[in-house]
């Protein structure tokens, strides 16, 4: 769970410069600059401002690493500001899109927190871009709930709207820590956007406070989450399934999903990356099986990190 260090020998700044490339690189696998503040909030040490307004200055002025405009970047590639420039436009008008289908979603029994993810969450979209949802839901029901909001998405399928229906990771309040910790687990929670459900998602970042050894400047956002509010059909829909009668249907509901996922993922499914189609199964949690994409990402990252810091050894070594 602890950071992993990189040593370098250089002055008394070498440690927050690796802090500095080793956070440009992590979001270059996006291809993805970010701006001064960013690159302080993610990365994985803290240092005084100054400290780390003085080192990013070196390492610009060295040519380790590039700026155009506000923006900062390991490619000299002005078309990388561009491209995000124009992903942050398209998610702005996403984002208010998600606000609605948040509202909507969020009246389903034993919902009790939702959430934008992936790269929406970053504030970036293009043209294939999905809305990506977190759900939290009560208790022991999260596949009543997750089962119930997938009938709903298939009416969306029939309007073409699928893509703004995407519930892709569900944990219970049972079981908020998330089970993977690190890195990429740790941007991911960091960068959730809240919509519906403050008081859980306070609990959810209670629970997975782990993130801080990997992102300790970044600040969690709870306060973008409305309340909860009571419904009177919510409601009834609960106390009708609050019995062993429900728990016996969440059972099924799982197994059935698990089931059908797993033959998706025997017979190489892929998804709309192209990514092979799989998901990881409990009775607390639905989610991308992490065996996937983000253990291949991670891999990248590793690699990154290591060609950067040694280009950054050898130019120092001349």
């Amino acid at each position: 769970m602890q950071n992993k260090q990189y040593p370098l020998v250089d002055n008394n700044l070498s440690e927050i410069k690796e802090n500095i490339l080793i956070t440009l690189a992590y979001f270059d696998l996006f291809s993805y600059p970010l701006m001064r503040g960013e690159i302080y909030l993610f990365m994985q040490s803290k240092y005084k401002y100054d400290v780390f307004d003085e080192s990013l200055r070196c390492l610009l002025t060295s040519g380790f690493i590039h700026s155009f405009n506000e923006f900062y970047t390991l490619k000299n590639d002005p078309y990388l500001i561009a491209r995000r420039n124009e992903g942050n436009l398209k998610a702005t008008e996403l984002i208010k899109i998600a606000k609605k289908v948040a509202a909507v979603l969020v009246m389903f029994p034993f919902v009790r927190g939702i959430a934008i993810s992936g790269s929406l969450s970053k504030n970036y979209a293009d043209e294939y871009s999905d809305i990506d949802l977190f759900v939290i839901t009560a208790k022991n029901r999260l596949w009543i709930a997750r089962t119930m909001m997938h009938c709903f998405k298939k009416l969306a399928f029939l309007i073409r709207k699928e893509q703004y229906f995407c519930m892709n990771y569900y944990v219970d309040e049972h079981q908020l820590e998330i089970a993977e910790k690190n890195i990429y687990t740790a941007v991911e929670i960091g960068t959730l956007i809240p919509l519906q459900g403050d008081a859980v998602f306070e609990h959810f970042y209670a629970a997975n406070s782990w993130t801080r050894l990997y992102l300790p400047n970044k600040t969690m956002r709870v306060s973008s989450a409305k309340p909860m509010k009571r419904l009177f059909f919510k409601s009834f829909a609960e106390l009708l399934l609050n019995n062993a009668a429900g728990n016996a249907i969440d059972n099924i509901l799982m197994k059935l999903t698990a089931n059908r996922w797993l033959t998706k993922t025997q017979l190489k499914k892929l998804n709309s990356h192209g990514v092979v189609m799989g998901m990881k199964t409990g009775k607390h949690f639905s989610k991308p099986d992490p065996d996937n994409f983000q253990s291949n990402l991670l891999k990248k990252y590793e690699g990154k990190i290591l060609q950067v810091l040694r280009q950054y050894e050898n130019t120092l070594a001349h």
